[in-house]
């Protein structure tokens, strides 16, 4: 047997810091050699500063493991990133400087002209800006992003109509589950038997709007090309634990029927599951024929957290079509996009 990668998870006690770790725990490839954390939690044993929050036990193999300051050092090929915005950019930066791969959650760098935003399903050939990064940064490693979990979950409903059919316009409202804000998250006397009709003051729309056309952009002569689709995004926090829901409003440039429309969704596939990575959803979207899904509570883990569900697929007076589609926001919508991604990396020897 081939030994397994090294990798590190920057941020590691954090909400996408711990997805990372549990989901990471019996991976057939990689293996957790290096935990960050901040200064209050260095030099100490991670089992002892973190308040571990997922359902299921935190592996033993890393509660002895010391939590590290995030600067590049400890052995591994990978650094998974778990940090926050507002502290990633300078940190993911140096560790792709010295040669590891940085494969991040994180917002910093998403929209920068030589960094994929990477869904192995929509845009892999969006890889080949690894080269024109490390040469116009000097890198010796480089640094990949998923998207916002939002995002993703919308993107992969997008794709197989946008193959099909091509897109013009889109409308689409979130309600987002309180876990996407990380702990302790929203205060119980604000998000308790109401709605909040903004995220990040306004941020997260944008993230939206801008990310989605980049996702779906082409790649060509070094840089990516916008997708021309509009869209337009309004963000609703709501008092779910885990799991996104959107409603769809969508144009097509093609004519489309509701039956067109769900052959699409249902036959869909790429290169994820052509591979087999160990991470990629057989189905990376389900079409759901009942009139009361999807719901969070029923269809959150299908596909493993990593697929995105649609359902009430229909006509519209305004637009083309309408539905609703749900996604895994900690894990199709964060470590678990970074993990599929580093799949992908792999798999195209970028190790």
């Amino acid at each position: 047997m081939r030994a397994k990668i090294k990798v590190g998870i920057l941020g590691a006690t954090g909400t996408v810091g711990q997805r990372f770790i549990q989901l990471l725990e019996a991976h057939p490839w990689f293996e957790v050699a290096f935990l960050t954390g901040s200064d209050r939690s260095v030099g100490q044993p991670y089992g002892e500063v973190c308040r571990w929050k997922l359902p299921t036990s935190m592996p033993e193999r890393v509660m002895k493991l010391k939590v590290l300051e995030s600067a590049p050092g400890p052995k591994a090929t990978i650094a998974f990133s778990g940090l926050g915005g507002e502290f990633a950019g300078q940190i993911e930066e140096d560790f792709a400087r010295s040669g590891y791969a940085v494969i991040s959650n994180a917002s910093a760098h998403r929209m920068g002209a030589d960094i994929p935003l990477l869904i192995p399903e929509i845009n892999p050939e969006h890889l080949d800006l690894i080269k024109i990064q490390q040469e116009k940064r000097k890198f010796r490693g480089y640094i990949v992003t998923n998207p916002n979990c939002s995002a993703i979950t919308l993107s992969l409903a997008l794709a197989p109509l946008n193959k099909a059919f091509g897109i013009k316009s889109v409308a689409v409202s979130t309600m987002q589950a309180i876990s996407g804000a990380g702990y302790p998250g929203v205060a119980s006397l604000d998000i308790l038997g109401n709605i909040i009709p903004n995220i990040g003051s306004g941020s997260e729309e944008e993230k939206i709007e801008t990310e989605t056309k980049k996702i779906f952009g082409r790649y060509l002569r070094g840089s990516i090309e916008p997708h021309s689709m509009i869209i337009s995004a309004q963000v609703n926090r709501v008092p779910v634990v885990e799991g996104h829901t959107e409603t769809v409003f969508i144009n097509f440039k093609k004519k489309a029927s509701i039956s067109n429309i769900c052959e699409a969704i249902r036959n869909y596939t790429s290169l994820p599951q052509k591979l087999k990575l160990p991470s990629a959803p057989e189905h990376p979207v389900i079409l759901k024929d009942e009139e009361d899904r999807p719901q969070p509570r029923l269809d959150i883990d299908l596909q493993n957290g990593m697929a995105t569900i649609v359902g009430r697929v229909r006509g519209c007076n305004l637009f083309d079509a309408k539905f609703v589609i749900l996604g895994h926001n900690t894990i199709r919508g964060a470590a678990g996009a970074a993990l599929l991604n580093a799949e992908l990396l792999h798999s195209q020897g970028y190790f």
